[in-house]
């Protein structure tokens, strides 16, 4: 197998075990000028592993209904996740707060729920994973431009540079503000285009490998990146720091 640059045959800028992860440097990297990538799995994690709701969810709520129960908490949150798997974009974060509350069988008030927006510091409940800023440092200093295609929160941006890292995209493609989530094309278009690269320019990586192929068969270069393990249906590194091979 070997990295794919679009839908119609192959690129031989690197070649690939059995498995789909990249084992040599590529040997004409000219062709690519951009890595779009993913937030979520790729460049941030969560602190307890919960992404959403975000970790102070309970305390905040707690604060207002002290009688609240975790197994309650529980079937709020899956109400919660019900709503992010059947809406066709990123809800809107009020909206998502009051369905859970709904559950919970507490009043949205517009106190509660400004204190579930309230801004916090980012560290709080998020980090980087150990290899993103020394991977974003080095491609920056031989050149490559990076943007974020993402399914999130309009906030992205603020919460990236309170981690330290927004200082390396040009562009974020997000999914509140466009109306659409991956793998809808608009998400893909909207950042090369912002680059003024055309999808053949552009390597994207993202943690499922789902989206990746919907990216290669778009025309963009693809890779997943699965740190547990190698996928064989896409190309695949286990580590962000072997992105390093393609520039």
């Amino acid at each position: 197998m070997v990295l794919v640059s679009g839908s119609k045959g192959v690129d031989q800028r690197a070649s690939v075990h059995q498995t789909g992860r990249v084992t040599t440097p590529p040997a004409s990297p000219d062709n690519l000028r951009a890595v779009l990538f993913d937030s979520g799995g790729v460049l941030v994690q969560p602190i307890g592993g919960r992404w959403n709701p975000r970790a102070d969810f309970e305390q905040t709520v707690l604060a207002h209904a002290p009688s609240i129960t975790p197994e309650q908490f529980a079937a709020a949150i899956s109400a919660g996740d019900h709503l992010f798997a059947t809406s066709s974009s990123t809800p809107d974060y009020d909206d998502y707060h009051r369905v859970m509350l709904h559950h919970l069988g507490v009043e949205p008030t517009s106190q509660l729920l400004a204190d579930l927006r309230r801004e916090v510091p980012p560290t709080v409940f998020l980090e980087t994973y150990p290899d993103v800023e020394e991977t974003l440092e080095e491609l920056s200093r031989r050149g490559v431009r990076m943007a974020v295609v993402s399914d999130a929160w309009p906030g992205l941006p603020d919460l990236h540079a309170g981690l330290g890292i927004g200082r390396f995209f040009e562009v974020y493609a997000i999914s509140a503000v466009l109306g659409c989530n991956k793998p809808d094309p608009r998400m893909y278009h909207h950042a090369s285009a912002a680059l003024d690269l055309a999808p053949a320019q552009c390597l994207f990586v993202d943690d499922d490998p789902d989206l990746v192929a919907a990216a290669i068969r778009l025309g963009y270069a693809g890779c997943a990146l699965c740190r547990d393990r190698a996928v064989s249906d896409v190309p695949s590194i286990t580590s962000l720091t072997e992105l390093l091979h393609f520039f």
